[in-house]
């Protein structure tokens, strides 16, 4: 029963962080993508992978952006989200090997 709830979350998130994906049509040269929107394609990048390998209008960059600023918070997303988790566990595993 648990692991049922566990892949309806997984499916519900999934659909969730999709809906506002690169290249869904969102954008365009009159309105590009922006800082905010660069920091939620960086955090979604890897949903975007996978779901780019069955659509192929789906990419992981937004080509209608701001170009710095939305560079700037992609970048600080990827980094961020996936450096940051990795240094937290590090550190959180050196606590726990102490005591």
């Amino acid at each position: 029963m648990k692991m049922k709830r566990n892949i309806l979350i997984l499916i519900v998130l999934s659909l969730l962080l999709s809906s506002c994906i690169p290249g869904d049509g969102s954008s365009s040269p009159g309105d590009p993508a922006g800082f905010i929107s660069g920091i939620w394609h960086g955090w979604i990048a890897p949903l975007s992978l996978i779901i780019s390998l069955f659509d192929r209008s789906i990419g992981i960059y937004e080509i209608h952006n701001t170009k710095f600023w939305y560079d700037f918070g992609f970048y600080i997303a990827i980094i961020g989200g996936f450096g940051g988790f990795s240094l937290f566990r590090k550190e959180k595993r050196k606590k726990s090997k102490r005591n």
